[in-house]
């Protein structure tokens, strides 16, 4: 579809091509041969049910590559049928499948002046992948070099308008863009409200109504096949009639998710009631104009606008409408806020058309049906060691990774027609970078602090300029990007304004002073070759979230994220996994000049802490450079909105990230973060306000509680001798547990409820698709079960009737007390003997624990336990798996948390010792899972749905380090 556009730029070409320069490689050696390779097992498992959900063997990763990154990127980019010889299993097949096509690709399109700078390209290109200098957005990875269409962009908006044709197209447009492994954005603004009438006299719907149709579309397709789930963002105008109600819309939804949940659904993210809520699979946000903001200053009204005439259809208070926005981001995170002034002040392409929306996660913003192919450089592998950072060596690898995108648009395929032409005439690009936080930290520098934005701004600045830099040498051989001509006054003012922002900047230590003069020299660069040759891109860089690439990198922090915490979840080469400490703290301690026994002090004061407050031997004002994001000493709101405002002047796009606040912080405090955001000159920003959304694991455990001042319990009746049994109702409110289990790979939940003695009083089992037959008859069960009870049938009368009642499903469990099950019924009863029934009692059953039937091996007893309720064989099973578990615990508990075969080299290598990396007890699987250790309460986000593992923030989104899978970001 784009092949006339691909053909005229491939002929425009001026100049005989680019020379390209050895960055890290030498001539006549290749790569690949001066790492050492290694074969690994790659075996992922959901902890939570047991489930193995990913196996390969004998894949092929360098040495120095961590267990997370070879398993992520052998489960997610890894192409080819499993068990087949069309299966990748070596790094070396995944980046030549995609370096090798961008090579093949330079030279068809005369980017390349002899076949040896071509060769000098795939050298560098394939070098800086292997070393995990940069990444490649994941559709990228996912499509390129594969029988698929060559999908790279992982950023795509969308535009519809006020007709029911464009509404379905937008649906349909969506849903490839989803199959393919990307996220999209659009704004709605222009379909009428519901206060306007049709042509046909009736009232229109409005776009919030349409929103759900897209939701469920979304809710439904995985993105990139079974990848990650989709990714979408909805933006409204704020003068939109229906603003209110778009604004309000997923609070409400959290309103409905509660009820449901106190009602017992499970309403958990993934949870299978959650599929009924409205709006779950969007971000929000709402376009503010600076006469809106002016108004809210202001304490004036502000006008809603028809969306067919534009007149005013009515006045409202602005300050009261911003209070409405803040209180629902209060609520439930949304809605996030763009700036639609300040995007289009730094808009290049203005003379085509406004800038309307973004992509999901806020970070790309340019014309409607466009796409932008992400890519971002790990600035950790910039520092030198002696602390210095490498700006001459990070800007040559800018221009590479700028040069490799470009070409990645010349081969290309896009999911729509409008998008395909408006990405090739206008090659919107997004260089971007990983691991802020981590070198700000190893260099001694606060997050929130003049320094760490200094020298946060100062590579920002160089970024971009080295990409402008390179992107007009690129125009004077293969040509500008189509729409330059028109916009040529407008491109070079925006990068005048870049150049002035850059020279308005202010440094503050030697590492900042000397990135910034390099920025300088190419800023100079940009406006001389950029009035000869015009300009190649749009648009050059934003900054991503980089979850999945960040941890194919092995970044310890994502995109302009701080560090999240400073102990981390740690996997092991050979099995296992450690509690370790950031390996970019002793690096920091000796910057600041720390003895080595110092050092070593206040890491070990970190690994059993979590945070520095009171570590031996560290002073108070380095306290800061230790700050994160999560934790004893998390960064405050505001420190997250002065870094932001520090690095945006410098980038074409906008960036990702969500402001953290704490579950304390008010309706005002939002309020103040908006508004500050629009005063320091933000494109876009979105809050999270810590446990205020339902449907994920909350800070409280996830209690399903009701509210303290719920009905009380009823008063108990005073019982009266009868000659026919009377039921003793359960207490209006009362105790129960909930056991979920697998019986021969079925799943199901069993809710047993209580008296306030302890007694069972009552049993709900869930077991089968809601509202099929089977589900039916468990409920009905259920109830009979539940009334008998009560009216007094003893519990040991049914476990007697019911253990050892054989029909499918059958066989094992997850329940290590009941290994085995006749059925259904079989486990129900013996679980329930186990919670309710004396030990006396269930013994003369034979229903014993695991750890009872272990105290009996070790005394030689258990052969005085009947064996007429189970086979021999049985039993042994049961003994030999049991035994087998212990075993396996045993040796876990018995390895040194020091051994330095288990260990990685860099964690050997941070000099703490042992304090550095410990074992981890069996109930913690991530970071978020340690911080929470160390916190004393539950962390604050979704589980991944792939792996069962606590998810943690990257960018406006989560990323899981188990597996790799996000909430919809690249």
């Amino acid at each position: 579809m784009t092949e006339t556009a691909r053909s005229s730029a491939a002929r425009s070409g001026k100049a005989k091509g680019l020379t390209m320069e050895r960055i890290f490689t030498t001539a006549g050696v290749h790569p690949y041969d001066e790492v050492t390779w290694e074969k690994r097992e790659v075996n992922q498992t959901n902890w939570k049910t047991g489930e193995v959900i990913f196996e390969q063997s004998g894949v092929e990763f360098p040495d120095f590559w961590s267990v997370n990154a070879s398993t992520i990127v052998t489960t997610k980019y890894f192409r080819g049928a499993l068990g087949t010889d069309a299966r990748e299993r070596s790094l070396r097949q995944l980046i030549d499948r995609v370096v090798l096509t961008y090579v093949r690709a330079g030279k068809q399109y005369g980017y390349f002046a002899t076949e040896s700078d071509a060769e000098v390209f795939e050298h560098e290109l394939t070098y800086a992948l292997l070393h995990q200098v940069f990444s490649f957005n994941s559709p990228v990875w996912f499509n390129v070099g594969t029988p698929s269409p060559q999908q790279v962009s992982a950023c795509f908006i969308l535009s519809v308008d006020d007709s029911m044709d464009s509404i379905l197209n937008w649906y349909k447009e969506e849903g490839f863009i989803f199959k393919g492994g990307s996220g999209a954005g659009l704004n709605l603004s222009r379909i009428r409200s519901s206060k306007e009438l049709l042509s046909s006299g009736g009232t229109a719907s409005g776009p919030v109504s349409f929103m759900r149709g897209a939701d469920a579309s979304a809710g439904t397709i995985k993105s990139g096949g079974a990848t990650r789930r989709a990714a979408k963002m909805v933006v409204l105008d704020v003068d939109h009639p229906d603003i209110v109600e778009f604004v309000e819309t997923k609070a409400r939804e959290e309103d409905k998710i509660r009820a449901l949940r106190d009602a017992g659904f499970d309403m958990d993210l993934g949870g299978k009631d959650i599929v009924s809520v409205q709006y779950q699979n969007a971000n929000n946000s709402v376009r503010v104009t600076d006469e809106f903001m002016t108004a809210v200053e202001k304490g004036a009204s502000f006008g809603l606008t028809s969306r067919m005439d534009g007149s005013i259809i009515e006045e409202i208070d602005a300050r009261d409408l911003m209070h409405k926005i803040a209180t629902a981001a209060w609520e439930c995170a949304d809605p996030g806020i763009q700036y639609d002034d300040t995007i289009n002040a730094w808009h290049t392409n203005p003379e085509t058309g406004r800038i309307t929306a973004s992509n999901p996660c806020s970070e790309y913003m340019s014309l409607d049906n466009s796409s932008c192919n992400l890519a971002s450089l790990n600035l950790l592998k910039f520092l030198r060691e002696d602390e210095t950072f490498d700006a001459v060596t990070f800007q040559k690898v800018v221009e590479l990774v700028i040069t490799a995108m470009d070409i990645s648009i010349c081969f290309a395929d896009f999911p729509t027609e409008p998008i395909g032409k408006t990405t090739v005439d206008y090659r919107q690009l997004g260089i971007g970078y990983a691991n802020l936080g981590a070198l700000l930290m190893a260099t001694g520098h606060g997050y929130d602090s003049d320094g760490g934005r200094a020298l946060a701004a100062s590579i920002t600045s160089l970024l971009t300029g080295a990409a402008y830099k390179r992107s007009a040498e690129l125009a004077g051989i293969v040509g500008p990007y189509a729409g330059f001509a028109r916009n040529q006054d407008a491109h070079k003012r925006i990068m005048r304004k870049h150049q002035a922002a850059n020279d308005a900047l202010r440094t503050v230590h030697t590492m900042d002073k000397d990135i910034h003069r390099v920025a300088t020299k190419a800023w100079d660069d940009v406006l001389t070759l950029g009035e000869k040759n015009g300009f190649r891109n749009a648009q050059a860089s934003v900054l991503a979230p980089t979850g999945t690439i960040g941890f194919m990198m092995d970044c310890d922090t994502t995109g302009i994220e701080p560090d999240f915490s400073l102990v981390k979840f740690k996997k092991l080469v050979g099995g296992g996994s450690m509690q370790i400490v950031n390996l970019t703290i002793p690096r920091a301690l000796r910057k600041l000049g720390y003895a080595e026994e110092t050092v070593e002090a206040i890491v070990e004061f970190i690994a059993d802490k979590g945070h520095v407050i009171d570590a031996p031997g560290l002073k108070t004002e380095h306290y800061e450079i230790f700050d994160t994001a999560m934790g004893a000493r998390a960064i405050s709101p505001m420190g997250h909105v002065r870094m932001m405002a520090a690095v945006q002047p410098f980038l074409s796009g906008a960036i990702s990230k969500t402001v953290n606040l704490p579950e304390t912080a008010t309706v005002d405090e939002i309020e103040d973060v908006y508004v500050q955001g629009w005063k320091m000159g933000l494109k876009a920003l979105a809050v999270y306000r810590d446990n205020c959304k339902v449907g994920q694991p909350l800070s409280d455990g996830g209690s399903t509680a009701k509210d303290a001042a719920a009905t009380a319990a009823a008063p108990v009746v005073e019982k009266v001798v009868e000659y026919r049994p009377v039921r003793e109702r359960l207490p209006k409110r009362r105790m129960s547990q909930t056991t979920s289990f697998t019986v021969g790979g079925a799943e199901g939940y069993l809710t047993a409820g209580t008296y306030d003695d302890g007694r069972l009083g009552e049993l709900f089992l869930k077991f089968g698709k809601q509202g099929s037959t089977l589900a039916g008859v468990m409920d009905a069960f259920s109830i009979a079960i539940s009334v008998a009870l009560q009216y007094g049938v003893p519990l040991e009368t049914y476990v007697e009737k019911f253990t050892n009642m054989r029909f499918e499903p059958a066989g094992m469990t997850d329940d290590p007390d009941v290994r085995m099950a006749q059925s259904l019924m079989d486990y129900v009863f013996r679980r329930l003997a186990l919670d309710y029934m004396d030990f006396d009692t269930r013994s003369f059953m034979g229903i014993h624990t695991a750890a009872e039937r272990a105290r009996q091996l070790e005394t030689g007893s258990y052969q005085a336990i009947s064996v007429d309720t189970e086979s021999e064989d049985e039993i042994e099973d049961e003994i030999e798996g049991y035994a087998q578990g212990v075993g396996a615990s045993s040796k876990r508990s018995a390895r040194p948390a020091h051994e330095g075969k288990d260990l990685d080299a860099d964690a050997v290598k941070s000099g703490a010792g042992a304090a550095s990396a410990r074992e981890v007890s069996d109930e913690i699987h991530s970071s978020q899972d340690l911080l929470a250790h160390f916190q004393g309460k539950t962390a604050d986000a979704p589980m991944c749905l792939t792996c069962g593992t606590k998810m943690r923030p990257a960018g406006s989104c989560y990323v899981c380090e188990g597996c790799g899978s996000t909430s919809g970001c690249s």
